[in-house]
């Protein structure tokens, strides 16, 4: 990575200065001396003075050219949670809205939870929160962790670990959202350096290898379209080269299974024009020099990105035969695309951090998550509730489609027409009878693709029904449906619930009449903390608890006595086959090497029973096994394609377990697969990270795949499946390794 620069104090007041009146300048002084007054006597775990810190993050929003207000806020994000100053004391200095950005910043770490996983979700639900109440909230917390990355190696290396997860998990493609590629970008390539080290640095050493003959390629691309495009006689028209970012590259290689010698466009030409026709017009001389290639245009300047990106993206065969990607866009629209929301943030047009602002259409469309982020909290049961749906509905894969009219609406990859209907307008989801797709009708189950024009069909007289919770991908359609079945009559909901419970009876063999006894129901209520039976019906009836697991409790008793009756059927059924059953004697009896030492059967002991070696389990997988004719039981790991061949032609199957899932010794086969580059040395690389952590490797080889890679089948001795799982860390760690995966025969 590029160094980062390194602020002084001064520094970042020369750079606000830039763009700031001097009495913003000198308020954005003054918060930088009372900060460094706070936090003299203080230092971070590297040793460095804390006020380092908050330069940094002053720098970086700096940079962002930030208003006033949120610069200032940089340098004081910390105060009150590291320093005797309180919100009353910053609010006196520098005003209320200074106040209210520091409290968002800091008031999410004050709260005490059960554990670390609710804590987690808690905290990312008050930042998300925050956010949707000041934009700037979310700004300061992406500098404050920016830094925070850039100084991570001084903590522990578990805690090193910890944060670099989440930034990715949450920090980075919030960035992403709003539009900050700088910072987005950034913070994606230091988590990988924490995350998968070796993953890091190998593509670094390879890039920088590649280094000059990278930058004479760029310089000749850059040559031609220069050339190319002087004969439209632009003005004010940048021509440039740009490296790839290690992350990006990492999930090429990962997600299509590339080697890094298969990646071509580890650079890119970027075109910066003054107005939106020129774009165009270069884009026509670039098409025109080189073949583009099918497949890899992309017009973002007509249907810009949920964030307000815009730009045309194309990829030709370039100098030499080479694909060269190239991105055309106006010097505004590059603003946007490295700042985002930053960009164009409406508090920055207004000098003065207590004026009243409004916020302008390109910054209103890249805000759209916020209102996203509020509705998700309105339907929300708790903190990881909430978590799920911003991560799976605001963070996930979109897709652009467009209704008759020519609307555009960004929806989650996987939304069907319900869920474009309830994003419309609630009444409209609840009226929806049908959808047509480009002029034809589709069912409600149909998965939207960017381009689909779609017509919702509604009725006056239609309602949702209790499927369509199945049939939706989006936490928003769901919590419509779920609260409108919630608002029906309760006695409805009752009847409704009723019904589903007696026919899910029914269809897994149970009498509804046995089951559904008054005493049955009181006991099932109460221990699933209803007041009556009545309101457990009325749950299910709008949608509010899983059928299943009411009938699980239901029907346990029943299935407990059923259990039992299958066991003793068991012994029969194996003594008519001859096998030999001890009662009292323990399953250690005859222990052997393969014979599933540990494996363990209800009411049986002494048994003969064989692992699998079609898919070779080991202490701790999950395990099932069925009856052979004269070989006792046949265990297999859940999953394994000879489990479903013997259900299927009728075989019995039988619970089993791990007695002991710590193994006794390590005497378990099991096989590996290794996908890799096909490099000098990858085997001794494989067999030293195995031999490191197992001394029974019983077979290797290895063999190069049609596409060129390499792969090597391992077979290993271990002694339990975190043993195992420590030798797959391990080789997914080599440099040139991209999988690792446990193998069926």
């Amino acid at each position: 990575m590029a160094k980062t620069k390194k602020y002084t104090g001064e520094e970042v007041l020369t750079l606000v200065g830039q763009y700031m009146s001097d009495a913003d300048t000198a308020k954005v002084k003054a918060a930088y001396e009372w900060a460094s007054d706070l936090h003299k006597e203080q230092s971070r775990k590297s040793g460095e003075p804390y006020i380092i810190h908050p330069i940094q993050v002053a720098g970086i929003l700096a940079e962002l050219k930030m208003d006033t207000a949120t610069v200032i806020s940089g340098y004081l994000h910390d105060v009150v949670e590291d320093t005797p100053a309180t919100l009353a004391d910053v609010e006196s200095k520098f005003g209320e809205t200074i106040s209210q950005i520091i409290d968002g910043v800091t008031k999410i770490s004050k709260i005490q939870y059960k554990n670390s996983q609710e804590q987690l979700a808690e905290n990312h639900r008050k930042l998300l929160l925050a956010m949707s109440k000041d934009i700037r909230v979310i700004i300061v917390k992406l500098a404050d962790r920016l830094h925070n990355m850039r100084t991570l190696g001084a903590l522990r290396e578990e805690k090193q670990y910890r944060i670099a997860s989440e930034t990715l998990d949450i920090y980075a493609p919030l960035a992403d959202r709003l539009g900050i590629s700088t910072i987005k970008w950034e913070l994606e390539d230091l988590s990988l350096s924490y995350l998968n080290q070796g993953k890091y640095h190998s593509i670094a050493s390879r890039m920088n290898m590649k280094r000059d003959e990278r930058i004479r390629y760029v310089q000749e691309a850059v040559s031609e379209i220069e050339t190319a495009i002087q004969e439209l006689e632009l003005q004010h028209i940048d021509v440039y080269g740009r490296p790839k970012h290690i992350y990006s590259i990492y999930r090429k290689m990962t997600d299509k299974h590339k080697a890094f010698e298969e990646i071509y466009d580890l650079s890119a030409v970027r075109v910066l024009t003054e107005t939106i026709p020129d774009t165009y017009a270069v884009l026509g001389a670039i098409h025109s020099k080189w073949m583009p290639l099918p497949g890899r245009f992309k017009d973002y300047i007509a249907l810009p990105k949920a964030n307000g990106y815009q730009s045309l993206h194309t990829t030709v065969i370039g100098p030499g035969g080479r694909p060269l990607e190239v991105q055309i866009r106006t010097h505004t629209m590059h603003e946007v695309a490295e700042f985002g929301v930053a960009a164009h943030w409406a508090y920055k047009q207004n000098k003065g951090v207590n004026k009243e602002v409004k916020i302008n259409d390109h910054s209103q469309q890249a805000l759209n998550v916020i209102q996203g982020i509020l509705e998700l909290q309105e339907d929300a049961k708790n903190a990881e509730d909430f978590m799920d749906g911003v991560q799976g509905d605001l963070f996930s894969d979109r897709v652009y489609a467009f209704t008759p009219r020519g609307d555009v609406f960004e929806l989650a990859k996987g939304a069907g027409p319900l869920d474009m209907a309830f994003s419309i307008h609630t009444n409209v989801g609840i009226k929806t009878t049908g959808a047509k797709i480009n002029g034809r009708i589709v069912p409600l189950d149909y998965k939207i693709k960017t381009g689909d024009i779609i017509e919702i069909i509604t009725s006056t007289s239609a309602k949702p029904s209790r499927d369509w919770l199945d049939l939706v991908s989006t936490r928003r359609a769901r919590n419509k449906i779920k609260q409108y079945f919630k608002q029906l009559d309760r006695d409805d909901n009752i009847e409704a619930g009723r019904e589903l419970v007696s026919r899910n009876l029914r269809d897994t063999g149970f009498s509804a009449i046995n089951i559904l006894s008054t005493e049955n129901l009181v006991k099932t209520a109460e221990v699933l903390h209803y007041h009556s039976y009545d309101d457990m019906f009325a749950a299910i009836g709008y949608g509010d608890v899983a059928v299943p697991g009411v009938v699980n409790k239901l029907t346990e008793g029943i299935r407990e006595a059923k259990q039992e009756a299958e066991t003793a059927e068991l012994q029969r059924e194996l003594l008519e086959e001859g096998h030999e059953i001890k009662r009292g004697e323990t399953a250690l009896t005859q222990r052997q090497k393969g014979s599933a030492d540990d494996i363990v059967i209800a009411g049986v002991d002494n048994l003969l029973i064989r692992l699998g070696r079609c898919c070779t389990p080991v202490p701790g997988d999950q395990v099932i096994g069925y009856i052979t004719k004269g070989r006792g039981i046949s265990v297999h790991r859940v999953g394994c394609p000879n489990i479903r061949a013997a259900e299927t032609q009728g075989q019995r199957l039988v619970d089993v377990q791990w007695e002991n899932e710590e193994g006794l010794k390590p005497n378990y086969d099991a096989d590996l697969t290794v996908h890799g580059e096909n490099r000098n040395g990858l085997l001794n690389d494989v067999l030293r990270a195995v031999n490191g952590r197992t001394r029974f490797v019983n077979s290797v080889n290895g063999h190069v795949t049609k596409n060129g890679m390499a792969q090597v089948s391992l077979s290993l001795g271990v002694k339990n499946s975190m043993q195992l799982n420590g030798i797959m860390d391990a080789l997914n760690t080599l440099p040139a390794v991209y999988d690792v995966e446990r193998t069926f025969h």
